[in-house]
Order: structure tokens, then C-alpha cells, then sequence
């Protein structure tokens, strides 16, 4: 049965965190025509537009979660994630695996949780830093839209947090993919799929202090 007493809520409960999931150096210094994981077409673009979101936290002091694929040379942390279509990536020492700090504007006191797996809560200390922030709602942008951004909002959602994914800083592996996701997502959470604009506004409303 449909639920239909929903909550009004509002884009941002509580204190938020403004989470960049895997916008790495590969997206910027990688123009291989056959990539290793698959980009929809203005993967990058939107990559570039995130900076707009990062810039806006770090005016009204939320925090910044900056999450980081990387796996071991030797390959043995990949674990089934090679079974699939995505070839080898992310190797840690690699240029392209590092955080794109410059072009996202990264600063000091900003975070970064490297990851193994998909979602940013597998097997990471995400959920400790959060409590220790006091995060009550989370903001997603980065890629992919159907894999780690998707896999990060299941187990925010089923650990209780507001979990708001901004579609147009966010991008998948297709863009019948990304739009699948991104259903997937507000079907989960009504108003988690947000524009940029209107995160934006709800970041420069929030009061840190308050």
C-alpha cells in the first residue's frame, strides 16, 4: 500500500554534509576514448559543475566529504568488482586515482574517506565521521549515478540519514542508467532528486551556528 502521510520535509534537516563521491584525477586527465568504467555523454561537465556545490559549503562552513576509490596494485581488494564491465581502475599510486583537489577546489579541513567498494559505508570509517560531525542529511554529488552514488544513498537511507542527490552533479554509466538510479532514489526518499540551484539556496540559508 502507497504511503500517504509523507512527511514535509525540508531539503536540508538537521545539520548536513556535502558528500563528493569519487570525482577523481581521472575525469580530468584521462581522455581515452575507451575508459576503463563507462561515462555517459557530459560526465565531465558535470563533475565541473560539483565545484559550484563544494564552493557554497564552504561559504556557510558545512562539511565537505571528499570519497576516494582506490584500490591495491596487486589487485587482491577488488574482489567481484572485475566480474562485471568495469576494467581495472582506481589503482592506488596511479596519478589518476587521486582526488581532483584543484579542480574542485579542495581546502584544508576538508575530509577524505578512501573506499574498496562501492558504497562509501562498506568497510570505511563514514559512518563515524558523520556521527562525529553530527550529520543528520546528506548531499551527494560525483559518479557513478548508478553504482556508488546509488550504493552510498541505499545504506545512507537504511542507516536513517536525509539523503538528497543532486541529478544535474551527478553522472552515470548511461543516461538510461543515471535516470534509472536517480528514480530509484526519490522512490526511497520523496524530493531526494534536487537541482543544483535549489541546493545551492538551501546551503546559503543554512546557519552553521544555529
Amino acid at each position: 500500500m502507497a504511503n500517504t502521510s509523507v512527511p514535509d520535509r525540508q531539503l536540508i534537516e538537521g545539520k548536513p554534509a556535502l558528500v563528493v563521491i569519487d570525482i577523481q584525477k581521472s575525469t580530468f586527465i584521462d581522455n581515452s576514448a575507451v575508459r576503463s568504467i563507462d561515462n555517459m555523454p557530459g560526465y565531465k561537465e558535470r563533475m565541473i559543475a560539483a565545484k559550484d556545490l563544494i564552493d557554497s559549503a564552504h561559504e556557510r562552513d558545512v562539511p565537505v566529504i571528499f570519497i576516494q576509490e582506490v584500490h591495491r596494485p596487486d589487485f587482491v581488494d577488488f574482489g567481484r568488482e572485475l566480474d562485471g564491465r568495469e576494467g581495472i581502475h582506481c589503482l592506488d599510486g596511479d596519478p589518476r586515482t587521486e582526488i581532483a583537489k584543484e579542480e574542485m577546489g579542495f581546502l584544508d579541513g576538508d575530509y577524505i574517506v578512501p573506499k574498496r567498494r562501492y558504497s562509501a559505508f562498506f568497510g570505511t570509517d563514514f559512518e563515524i565521521l558523520l556521527r562525529g560531525l553530527q550529520v543528520n542529511t546528506l548531499i551527494l554529488c560525483g559518479g557513478l549515478t548508478d553504482v556508488c552514488v546509488h550504493y552510498t544513498f541505499v545504506d545512507a537511507h537504511q542507516s536513517d540519514y536525509f539523503c538528497r542527490v543532486v541529478e544535474d552533479c551527478v553522472a552515470g554509466s548511461s543516461i538510461e542508467a543515471h535516470e534509472a538510479a536517480l528514480n530509484a532514489m526519490e522512490y526511497l526518499q520523496t524530493g531526494a532528486r534536487q537541482q543544483r540551484s535549489a541546493v545551492i539556496e538551501a546551503i546559503s540559508e543554512y546557519n552553521a551556528a544555529a
